[in-house]
């Protein structure tokens, strides 16, 4: 049951992936600039993630689908997946927005 949750997440990056190679959205159209953004997007949700917790927001406890895997105190490697998954769904989301609504204004 540990697992749960990890494969979920890596289900659906498998998802974005597919979605993202059939209409080359972002890592299939520009592979570094998409590494460079996923990069820093998801460093910024880290940091804020840190800061959380530092802060005494963002509490984990203990979950039975979740490995027992901690990068920090009351950061699980789970949390890492999830923010990747978040910033490549945001960019995947404004990459087709800019495709089916382009800016015709310039």
């Amino acid at each position: 049951m540990q697992f749960v949750y990890l494969a979920s997440l890596l289900m659906a990056l498998s998802g974005l992936a597919v979605l993202d190679w059939r209409y080359k959205l972002a890592v299939w159209y520009d592979c570094k600039r998409t590494l460079k953004t996923l990069a820093v997007m998801s460093g910024i949700f880290v940091f804020w993630d840190l800061l959380g917790i530092s802060l005494g927001i963002f509490l984990h406890g203990d979950s039975q689908y979740t490995l027992p895997v901690r990068l920090a105190p009351e950061f699980p490697i789970e949390e890492l997946f999830f923010i990747v998954l978040l910033s490549y769904t945001t960019l995947l989301l404004i990459r087709t927005m800019e495709r089916r609504w382009p800016d015709t204004s310039s």
